[in-house]
């Protein structure tokens, strides 16, 4: 059965953060809140924990995991960043944004595209998030807790949080409430890992983006 912890959207418990931290140095999986929709994740640098991600996910090896980090300058720690990159990511972070970017040798293989050696990095816009990030001090695996069924349909989609929270309770091992709804819009993903950026998915946030993004030809 999960620990599930009833956390401060703003202003998050530090002893609930602390047990929250041990737990997934251990080894655990987790559901919880981020700026765009609930996630399920665990500390990247616990490969048991990864894996058993993926097989939740129902992810094939060379299918990339995107991870959380608390900053611009800690991306700079899991991936490769070029002038044009870092002035693009500058603008949108923090922010419903996941960046396509060359990995370095931090970013184990469990977690990146094998054959491209890329990852999917994200820095949300949620105080939870980043405190987590802070404390635990390793990115955080972050996937949508939406998982598929049989037909490839989601049936937690529309599930309010109770329910949601409940079809999803034996799964993992911690559950972490900020009293916001589980959400349904995922990121939008940008791959920065050439000279032209482009846009692979349009999720949350993308109008903003396309305010003032100007794809090179």
């Amino acid at each position: 059965m999960a620990t599930l912890y009833n956390i401060h959207p703003q202003n998050p418990q530090k002893r609930s953060l602390e047990e929250i931290v041990s737990a997934l140095k251990d080894g655990a999986i987790m559901l919880y809140p981020t700026d765009t929709v609930y996630a399920i994740g665990c500390d990247m640098t616990v490969k048991s924990a990864v894996q058993r991600v993926r097989q939740l996910k129902q992810l094939s090896n060379d299918k990339p995991l995107t991870f959380l980090c608390s900053s611009l300058s800690n991306i700079s720690h899991y991936a490769w960043v070029t002038d044009q990159a870092y002035r693009i990511m500058k603008r949108l972070i923090p922010g419903p944004y996941t960046f396509v970017l060359p990995a370095t040798k931090l970013v184990p293989k469990i977690v990146m595209n094998p054959k491209r050696k890329t990852t999917g990095i994200r820095v949300p816009q949620h105080q939870v998030c980043l405190e987590l990030l802070e404390a635990l001090g390793n990115p955080i695996i972050s996937t949508s807790a939406h998982l598929p069924d049989d037909e490839g349909e989601y049936p937690t989609l529309d599930l309010e949080r109770s329910r949601f929270f409940d079809t999803l309770e034996p799964l993992v091992d911690l559950i972490i409430d900020d009293s916001s709804d589980p959400g349904h819009q995922v990121s939008t993903i940008l791959d920065l890992t050439s000279e032209k950026p482009s846009v692979v998915r349009k999720g949350l946030g993308w109008e903003a983006m396309e305010e003032w993004l100007v794809l090179s030809d």
